[in-house]
């Protein structure tokens, strides 16, 4: 059995849940292969990871790093022209941090919190690895590809953005919980937990934690309208916190009883087990998710997001056909439709599963924490 030896790590990122939980999951397996290995994130002050990871049981170091806001008004100009006095005091602190830390390795995810973090570790001569979630790399990554020892990644060409003989494929890390098939038993017990009918075919359909106007417009829409081709399906709706009230006005006084609609949902993997179908969604680790899974998908990616990497991520897999996709722009008209057509075709169902199957990487963070120490 391989010995790891108990390393001081430094990981910088965030901004989102999609930088932020593979951090978490890499910080996780390198502690899990040796506990006494001593990991510092460091994140942009004010960002969720300035709560996210003292949750998850680690120390962050904030620095007062800002992103570039691409949208032209006077409040992102404003934000623009302190970029750069920003990122010459984040990478100061970020240099004195390491000093204080004294790592082996640093480790950036992506978010422009890592940018400091890991130019300054780079002229340091700290060994440095990044970790690109999507199939459309991010700015930060691409400006620090050749500054770093090591690129992992989770999608096919991603040569395109980085120096080949620096790319490892390891996938994206995922909670382990949704890092495996759903059983026979497990899809009953999900059956159970969420109050389903086994005989019926069941719809999920999952817009991230705050929720997704796009996918809530559809689903009203569609209820709005008798809930046509719905007769055999049930369905998980999880509306968002964001949109919980206004949806409970909209389904006040509708006796739906096959629509299940929360805020939020605790068990992620019930939901994608009792799940014949799932509308979602494609940011990077949601993606990885679902391959893991095995689960039939139609993605609705999202545009409100930095180099439109939601669609590539979707392509990717649409372009093998793996899951199905839907534009934002055509959701309300298209979205249910399209799921409820997919739902009575078992054997494109089948077909999906099959081919999502086939591009899980369920090992991403033993990959990623291997190349750690081979970098080390």
């Amino acid at each position: 059995m391989k010995e790891y030896k108990p390393i001081k790590a430094i990981i910088s990122g965030g901004g989102t849940g999609g930088h932020i939980f593979p951090a978490i999951s890499i910080a996780n397996k390198l502690k899990e292969l040796n506990p006494d290995t001593e990991i510092l994130f460091v994140g942009a002050e004010g960002k969720m990871e300035m709560e996210k990871v003292p949750a998850a049981g680690y120390k962050i170091v904030g620095l007062p790093i800002v992103g570039l806001q691409r949208q032209p008004n006077l409040k992102n100009t404003i934000n623009n022209l302190k970029v750069p006095g920003k990122m010459l005091s984040s990478i100061s602190k970020a240099r004195k941090t390491i000093r204080q830390f004294k790592p082996d390795v640093a480790i950036g995810v992506g978010g422009f919190a890592s940018a400091p973090l890991l130019f300054a570790a780079t002229r340091m001569n700290i060994p440095s690895l990044i970790q690109e979630q999507n199939g459309f790399a991010g700015l930060t990554n691409k400006m620090l590809a050749k500054k770093v020892r090591s690129i992992c990644v989770a999608y096919d060409g991603m040569e395109r953005f980085f120096p080949a003989d620096r790319i490892v494929m390891s996938g994206n890390p995922i909670r382990k919980e949704v890092s495996t098939p759903a059983t026979p038993e497990m899809k009953a017990e999900a059956i159970e937990y969420y109050g389903l009918d086994a005989s019926k075919k069941h719809l999920f359909i999952v817009g991230g934690s705050l929720g997704s106007g796009t996918l809530n417009k559809a689903m009203k829409k569609w209820i709005s309208e008798g809930c046509p081709g719905g007769e055999d399906v049930e369905v998980i709706w999880q509306c968002g916190k964001y949109y919980k009230k206004g949806i409970d006005s909209f389904m006040e006084g509708k006796n739906l009883p096959l629509i299940h609609y929360s805020d939020f949902i605790k068990r992620m993997d019930l939901a994608y087990a009792a799940s014949d179908v799932i509308i979602t969604r494609s940011g990077a680790s949601t993606v990885s998710e679902l391959c893991a899974m095995e689960k039939a998908a139609i993605f609705v990616p999202s545009p409100n997001v930095a180099e439109d990497h939601q669609t590539h991520n979707a392509m990717a897999l649409v372009k093998k056909d793996a899951a199905m996709i839907v534009k934002d722009a055509e959701a309300e008209e298209k979205l249910l439709p399209t799921a409820l057509e997919l739902l009575k075709d078992d054997e494109k169902i089948a077909s999906l599963e099959k081919n999502i199957a086939k591009l899980a990487l369920r090992d991403a963070a033993q990959v990623i924490a291997d190349e750690v120490y081979r970098i080390i």
